[in-house]
């Protein structure tokens, strides 16, 4: 063997060492936290770098954390004539509990990583803590809470900040600046107390803001600051006191998630909705309006970002017409909630089955992180079918059916002929005294009426047997507020004792109060190019002091004896 084939053989294996040795540095997995000491409404980001294939394994740290936003990336590096590949990956920990709680070893492919500590600061609930804990001696102080923290992108972030003082105050400013991506509304009105802290009673005053991320990462809420000034008292006096106070409340850090890929569009996240139906018939006719109300409650929403509710979609066998929704915005808590409802009007036409499918609304569940679906069942209505809406037109005879060459059919008895010199004169006669008999005992009758002085009575009369209906004035406005029009046509039709819109604006007597109703009707069938709201403000202004009902005279004792006496 001779000495240059000895030295390429050790060299040989010296590179082999080497890129042995070089492979197990590569092979490092390092895990470090953003920070070492948060309170236990915060949440902390857990770093993992790793050169190993797999990804870690997470579920040691669920004894003592809460998971949340869970990212990986990959970065390819070039030197020392070769690549480098890493990944990184992120998730984000609420913790469960306060004190020291240590991040144990994970599994990260053939790795592990070291064990790592976090302090933990207990902040005791109002009424609870000790004074170490809670300024519960002080003259003032405040708090901060947000129902959320570690929100996604766009999602309505429910703050509440709280200020509690033992003192009277005379002036006082309470400030929340707006934190940098996001934007911060406040919402509704103060809300004021008296609350027991540490033995020592505090009036405690709350206010509420909407927060809402623009951009995913961490996110620091500003301090709340609080300046005022007390009524002053004898210590002031004795000691010179001015009265001021000052405040402030821990800033917050949130850590904002960014939109999921799988997420449904439009992007709603919230933390629950729920569908309801707070009118569904069963049944209907065809030509008539079936009223349909559903019913939308969002939890972690607000009017601005929650969108319609679908329009139910019934195809071709009738027309919907759906008016504006009605809002209602709250706080439950410190998560701001949304009520929406809205009414349709469904036009069948024609008789049948119909069926109605229900409203479908896809949304984001921030808790659980996971897609959802509100959903309502589908409606059956049976349509019966629809009346003419009047008398039916007389109906001619028939004069086709007739054989040719024979006279058209008659329902005239045959008479003969009469003479046509003979004239009934004694017959004639007898019928003009008649009548002028008929007119004097008329004419009697009245004057008789008119000499006792006895006023007509006018009331409301029961048309075709339709019984009066009694309705307060209350029953009414609440109608008219709340009802479609198909109810409140027949709730004025029951009160004037007749049936149908025809009738019911014959019996009204202000000019004013028909045309409400038949604007209220117009706007109905415009669909959306009419303006409902202002259609039913104006029945409400026509009919607030109820209807106006033509006078109908009752009928009068006139002297006469009843042509049917009754019996016994």
């Amino acid at each position: 063997m001779s000495m240059g084939s000895t030295t390429r053989r050790w060299m040989q294996a010296g590179c082999w060492l080497l890129l042995g040795l070089t492979s197990l540095a590569q092979a490092q997995t390092r895990a470090w936290l953003d920070r070492q000491q948060i309170s236990d409404t915060e949440a902390v980001t857990l770093n993992i770098e790793s050169d190993a294939g797999g990804a870690p394994d997470y579920a040691p740290l669920r004894a003592d954390f809460d998971l949340s936003a869970q990212t990986s990336s990959r970065q390819m590096q070039w030197g020392n004539g070769g690549t480098r590949s890493r990944n990184l990956y992120a998730v984000v920990l609420s913790p469960r509990r306060s004190g020291t709680l240590q991040i144990p070893a994970l599994q990260v492919g053939a790795n592990r990583t070291a064990p790592l500590l976090l302090q933990v600061a207990a902040s005791a609930p109002v009424g609870t803590g000790t004074s170490a804990t809670l300024p519960g001696n002080a003259a003032v102080f405040m708090e901060t809470e947000v129902d959320d923290a570690t929100p996604y992108v766009q999602q309505s972030v429910g703050v509440v900040v709280r200020l509690y003082y033992a003192s009277q105050l005379v002036s006082g400013e309470l400030v929340l600046d707006t934190p940098d991506g996001a934007s911060l509304q406040r919402v509704g009105e103060d809300r004021s107390e008296v609350r027991e802290v540490n033995g020592r009673r505090y009036n405690m005053v709350e206010r509420r803001f909407l927060l809402i991320p623009e951009r995913s990462g961490p996110l620091q809420l500003p301090a709340a600051q609080f300046n005022g000034r007390t009524a002053g008292g004898f210590f002031d006096d004795m000691f010179g006191g001015d009265g001021r106070l000052r405040a402030s409340a821990p800033a917050r850090t949130l850590q904002v998630q960014p939109q999921p890929a799988n997420a449904p569009q439009p992007w709603l996240p919230l933390h629950d909705l729920r569908l309801r139906y707070t009118a569904a018939p069963s049944s209907g006719r065809a030509g008539e309006a079936a009223t349909v109300v559903v019913e939308a409650t969002a939890q972690g929403a607000t009017r601005a970002q929650f969108p319609e509710l679908p329009t139910l979609d019934v195809g071709a066998d009738a027309q919907v017409f759906a008016e504006p929704a009605q809002f209602d915005e709250t706080f439950t808590g410190s998560t701001p909630q949304l009520k929406m409802t809205r009414r349709y009007s469904i036009v069948p036409r024609n008789a049948g089955s119909l069926r109605v499918p229900g409203p479908r609304m896809p949304w984001w569940d921030v808790k659980a992180g996971a897609p959802r679906m509100a959903t309502l069942p589908d409606l059956t209505l049976t349509v019966a079918a629809g009346g003419t809406g009047g008398a039916a037109p007389p109906v001619p005879l028939d004069t086709t059916s007739a054989l040719p060459g024979e006279a058209p059919a008659s329902n005239a008895l045959p008479l003969a002929d009469a003479p046509s010199s003979a004239r009934p004169w004694g017959w004639i006669a007898a019928a003009i005294t008649f009548a002028v008999l008929w007119l004097l005992t008329l004419w009697w009758g009245w004057r008789r009426t008119g000499r006792r002085g006895a006023e007509p009575r006018t009331a409301p009369v029961a048309v075709a047997g339709v019984p009066l209906a009694t309705v307060s004035r209350a029953e009414l406005r609440r109608a008219l507020e709340s009802q479609g029009l198909d109810e409140i046509i027949a709730l004025l039709a029951s009160m004037g004792g007749v049936q149908g819109l025809e009738a019911l604006l014959g019996r009204l007597a202000d000019p004013a109060q028909r045309e409400a109703l038949l604007a209220m009707q117009r706007v109905r069938w415009a669909g959306q190019g009419g303006d409902v709201a202002a259609a039913r403000q104006a029945l409400r202004r026509a009919f607030h002091d109820g209807p106006h009902w033509r006078a109908t005279a009752v009928a009068e004792n006139n002297g006469l004896a009843p042509l049917y006496p009754s019996g016994p």
